[in-house]
């Protein structure tokens, strides 16, 4: 998986549902909550809008999440939580995975928030290759 870039995709083996249902088992094993998921291909059909299927599975880790909460001047980054991972069909058929790559954007905060960030990057990103790799 490459972490260069602020976005990374990879490709699933597994059709939409069971990557989501794999990346909530994985990631639940590791210790991470899972306070939502939303099927942006359901939402958007109430609006008479058709898309492929794209779920959002949203993760989050209290050790980091509490870290970039505690001290009021570091709340800002509360926009990129929880930790998101979207999975979604292309035209091609296959199932994607794709992630925020936080470390990268780390560059230029706080060293805790740096740190937490890229924990955070570090462990989600285990978490899409141990679903990728079963």
């Amino acid at each position: 998986m490459s972490t260069n870039q602020f976005i990374i995709e990879q490709v699933s083996p597994f059709n939409v549902n069971e990557t989501v249902e794999k990346i909530i088992e994985v990631a639940t094993r590791k210790e991470w909550q899972n306070p939502a998921n939303h099927d942006l291909q359901k939402s958007l059909a109430r609006s008479n809008k058709h898309v492929r299927p794209v779920q959002v599975v949203e993760i989050c880790k209290p050790e980091y999440s509490g870290t970039m909460l505690e001290k009021n001047d570091e709340r800002i980054v509360s926009v990129m939580m929880p930790c998101r991972i979207s999975v979604y069909e292309k035209e091609d058929g296959k199932t994607y995975i794709a992630l925020l790559n936080t470390a990268a954007m780390s560059e230029g905060m706080p060293e805790s928030i740096a740190g937490a960030m890229k924990g955070a990057s570090d462990e989600s990103f285990d978490i899409v290759r141990e679903v990728i790799s079963n």
